[in-house]
């Protein structure tokens, strides 16, 4: 058997390689494995995980629930703990994995609230008042979001030759290096437009291939979009969350609403399954609802 550190550069590998992960959340993977063996080491003196039992990883998320983090988040660990199994099984480093039969803990659903029509309307008539080039960047960052429903770390990593002005559409990576082309509205091509006549009047641009940059000329961050959704959107809306991803379910629980296929908001979206989607249609459930009954004629 190799030694751990080695199968956890192996492993890494595989994350980024075979399975296309984030370089994000191969980092997140490879945490988990490390606390889980620091746990393993200082309770059983195992310092190879790969000779744990079930009973061993069972107290381990006991001590992770008496520890106050969510269920959720102790779901997480354990996911990244069950590929680690997974893919010593591939490799044939292990006969079975001691979690082949584990049970996720139970989650409560949280209910995603997305913005109205009308907080969405108030944000741009505060943003079209903006026209310096942190201001344009904002709308055009908030304007994108919504328009076509792209994820942050997508909308972060956008290159200037992935926007095609001629054809009306933009380009996004998304998750495992999955590339889809999505079409882009008059206004937003307007705001492109107006967006790269003050970025190009900006000195020192360093990360020159990116979109988005800072004033100070360097590609923009995930943390950045966060605070610019939540600067606007507290000025408009009294929800508790608003964030990127509550943008991107405003973009899909409007379209739905107005009647759009199913189907083609998760091609929209970037969605594997149809069922990532589903989530979304709860609010279009509602409105269908609504619709339904102030218009049947038995009513």
């Amino acid at each position: 058997m190799p030694e751990t550190s080695s199968l956890f550069q192996a492993f890494s590998e595989y994350l980024k390689l075979e399975k296309k992960y984030s370089s994000h959340t191969v980092t997140a993977y490879l945490n988990d494995l490390e606390r889980f063996q620091s746990f393993a080491e200082d309770e059983y003196q195992i310092s190879d995980i790969s000779e744990v039992n079930y009973a061993i990883i069972r107290s381990w998320i006991i001590a992770l629930v008496d520890s106050g983090i969510s269920n959720r988040s102790v779901n997480r660990k354990v996911s990244s703990l069950k590929t680690y199994y997974k893919f010593l099984l591939k490799i044939k480093q292990i006969e079975a994995s001691p979690l082949a039969k584990h049970k996720a803990l139970k989650v409560s659903k949280s209910i995603q609230v997305p913005f109205s029509e009308n907080e969405i309307d108030e944000v741009m008539e505060l943003l079209f008042e903006q026209h310096d080039f942190e201001g344009v960047r904002n709308r055009l960052i908030i304007e994108l979001l919504y328009s076509t429903g792209i994820r942050r770390a997508e909308l972060v990593n956008i290159k200037l030759n992935d926007v095609s002005i001629s054809q009306k559409t933009i380009k996004v990576l998304g998750k495992r290096k999955k590339e889809r082309i999505i079409p882009l509205l008059p206004a937003v091509l307007q705001t492109i437009q107006l967006y790269l006549t003050v970025r190009g009047e900006l000195k020192n641009i360093k990360d020159s291939d990116y979109l988005f940059l800072t004033k100070r000329g360097v590609k923009i961050y995930e943390n950045l979009v966060y605070r610019v959704i939540n600067l606007y959107f507290s000025k408009a809306s009294e929800k508790v969350k608003k964030s990127p991803h509550i943008l991107r379910h405003s973009f899909a629980t409007h379209l739905l609403n107005q009647g759009a296929d199913i189907s083609a908001v998760k091609e929209l979206l970037g969605h594997s399954s149809l069922a990532s989607t589903q989530v979304y249609t709860q609010n279009s459930i509602s409105k269908l609802k609504e619709v339904y009954k102030n218009a049947h004629p038995r009513n």
